[in-house]
């Protein structure tokens, strides 16, 4: 799946935070500035997006998986949505400390969702006190609401992509740690050291989100047939530059000309989904 810049533009990916809300290592990624918000360069936002799909198409194929990081109420629905048409993992709740870093804990968590899950269906209810059976409700409600993305994750992901480096910094961390290869969407507020594939874009609205996420599951889903037709996994590389959507606008062209920026779209101080 290639992505054009005037399908970035579209859906508003180049939108980045007001001007006092910004992380200078973001610089690198910044196109200029208008009515106080800064504009994101989506041609290097289309390259990020290569890198990053290639990557992932070249992890998948070699038979690992891809975890998918969101939580924010913009990228709860995207997240979960995301992960299932492409038949990887998810987290769209709430990130529990130690998913990756205690994983065995965590299993032991969601072996209790399936044990509680088991004891409902063959008839160990029926035999219970009402009030028994009312906490394990309670209990399997609130662990199928976390855990429930990845409830069948065995084993760590090849690789983790997340939604607003900011807000999963606990996530974050623990990928660091552990290194586990990070796809993330970095806004103009987020620092993007230390992540392998950042993905410079407008991480606060809903279609931004998802045109960089269906660019990932398209990148699954490639790798994905690569493996099951016994095609051999080739280290990530970036397509080269020749090989990108010809031509490619200049962002300047095309933000002055076609698309409304502030002075035209009204921009809440901090973003809504667009």
């Amino acid at each position: 799946m290639v992505i054009e810049v005037k399908e970035l533009l579209d859906a508003g990916v180049h939108f980045g935070h007001p001007m006092n809300r910004w992380n200078p290592k973001m610089a690198r990624y910044i196109f200029g500035e208008r009515s106080n918000i800064y504009i994101i360069d989506l041609q290097k936002t289309v390259r990020k997006v290569v890198e990053a799909s290639d990557f992932v198409r070249d992890i998948v194929a070699s038979g690992k998986s891809v975890l998918f990081v969101g939580t924010k109420r913009q990228a709860q629905s995207v997240i979960e949505d995301a992960a299932k048409r492409s038949s990887m993992f998810y987290v769209n709740q709430r990130w529990l400390g130690g998913m990756l870093t205690n994983f065995t804990t965590m299993r032991k968590s969601v072996d209790r969702l399936k044990k509680i899950e088991q004891l409902s269906q063959d008839g160990t209810y029926e035999r219970l006190p009402k009030k028994e059976v009312i906490q394990l409700e309670k209990e399997r409600g609130k662990l199928l609401k976390n855990l429930a993305g990845i409830r069948d994750m065995n084993k760590l992901p090849g690789a983790v992509f997340i939604v607003d480096t900011v807000k999963e910094r606990i996530c974050l961390a623990e990928a660091l740690r552990l290194k586990i290869p990070l796809i993330a969407m970095v806004d103009t507020n987020c620092d993007p050291d230390g992540i392998d594939y950042p993905i410079p874009g407008n991480d606060d609205g809903m279609r931004s989100i998802r045109l960089i996420t269906d660019s990932i599951v398209a990148a699954i889903l490639e790798g994905m047939s690569l493996r099951e037709k016994g095609a051999p996994a080739t280290a990530a590389t970036t397509t080269p530059t020749n090989q990108l959507p010809s031509p490619m606008p200049t962002l300047e062209s095309v933000v002055t000309l076609e698309v409304p920026l502030p002075s035209d779209l009204p921009l809440p101080t901090v973003q809504e989904p667009i």
